[in-house]
């Protein structure tokens, strides 16, 4: 069985846009693939973040992980600062990077274009962790969407230039675009992506929202004025957002949907969506809470940092024995 490996940051709350851009795949790709997820608080401060909010963000999203049907038994659910070889591998790669390639990932290139100050020097040199996070695992796939399928490729650069230099050591990943992965947008401005750090709260969908909440966002969602429910991701932004939303949660093709909704109204429509989206947040929230009170958390992931512990530790020493660390 093929290996797939993806992280997540824990910096802000999980939306639905995660669920169902990301999440949701993962929770497929555990039937398929032996399956690595791991929680990259690493990751997390390159930027700012207080210690209380880290911490509950860490256990929420472990949590919701579990509650959106990750299931322990297929996936390695695992804690990236609990295996101190993901730091080790990192600052080697990070001496097997240059500066330029470094200066060409988006985040950074981002910060420095519009002016930034204060930027970390951790939030330069994460991308040689990604890759480390990575080739520990000696993962074959990393799913990744379209903006971020540019690690993988330093990844693989940084991989075929440590074999080259050291011999073989790593599994060279491929990217995995999801051809479905549905993209959800801000319910506010439909033309940005659903994003945690979104600054206007009615345009974003939380996952832990009061469902009542969610479904007057989705009432209040921006639309148009042409009237008519249909796929126009151009003309109709809005509408096409939220035919994304109802399609991704009810398993229903959109162009049914739109066939139901021939000559109806918005109004309809969004009633529709709210309903499905506060359904939807009811159930997800009951599992969150039953596994957040039953300890659950704690178990996941001390098994599963046993387990990628095997993998990390035998990998780390074999890359300590090429590079000369490793005396007698």
């Amino acid at each position: 069985m093929k290996r797939m490996l993806s992280g997540i940051k824990p910096t802000g709350r999980l939306t639905l846009g995660n669920y169902i851009g990301a999440i949701r795949n993962f929770v497929a790709y555990q039937e398929d693939y032996d399956m690595y997820v791991f929680i990259a608080n690493l990751h997390a401060i390159t930027v700012p973040i207080e210690r209380a909010e880290l911490k509950q963000n860490t256990k929420d999203l472990i949590a919701l992980y579990l509650a959106c049907g990750l299931d322990p038994k297929k996936a390695t659910i695992f804690l990236q600062s609990d295996l101190h070889e993901h730091a080790e591998l990192g600052w080697i790669l990070t001496c097997n990077s240059y500066v330029g390639e470094l200066q060409r990932m988006t985040q950074y290139k981002d910060k420095t274009a519009k002016g930034e100050t204060g930027i970390t020097a951790g939030l330069f040199t994460y991308p040689s962790l990604m890759a480390a996070d990575i080739l520990l695992y000696d993962a074959d796939y990393v799913p990744v969407g379209v903006d971020q399928k540019q690690h993988v490729e330093l990844t693989r650069d940084l991989a075929e230039r440590f074999n080259h230099r050291y011999g073989d050591t790593f599994t060279v990943p491929e990217p995995l675009v999801a051809k479905v992965g549905a993209k959800v947008y801000s319910l506010q401005d439909p033309r940005k992506k659903m994003s945690k750090s979104e600054d206007n709260p009615k345009g974003t969908i939380d996952l832990l929202d009061e469902p009542s909440v969610a479904r007057k966002k989705i009432m209040s969602a921006v639309t148009d004025s042409i009237g008519i429910i249909q796929y126009d991701s151009e003309q109709q932004p809005g509408i096409s957002n939220l035919l994304t939303i109802l399609s991704s949660l009810n398993n229903e093709a959109i162009e049914d949907i739109v066939a139901r909704y021939a000559g109806k109204g918005y109004g309809e429509f969004k009633k529709e969506v709210g309903e499905c989206v506060y359904q939807f947040l009811t159930q997800l929230q009951s599992k969150y809470k039953e596994i957040i009170a039953s300890g659950m958390v704690e178990k996941v992931i001390t098994e599963g940092n046993d387990k990628a512990r095997q993998i990390a530790h035998k990998k780390i020493m074999k890359v300590k024995k090429k590079v000369g660390f490793q005396l007698f």
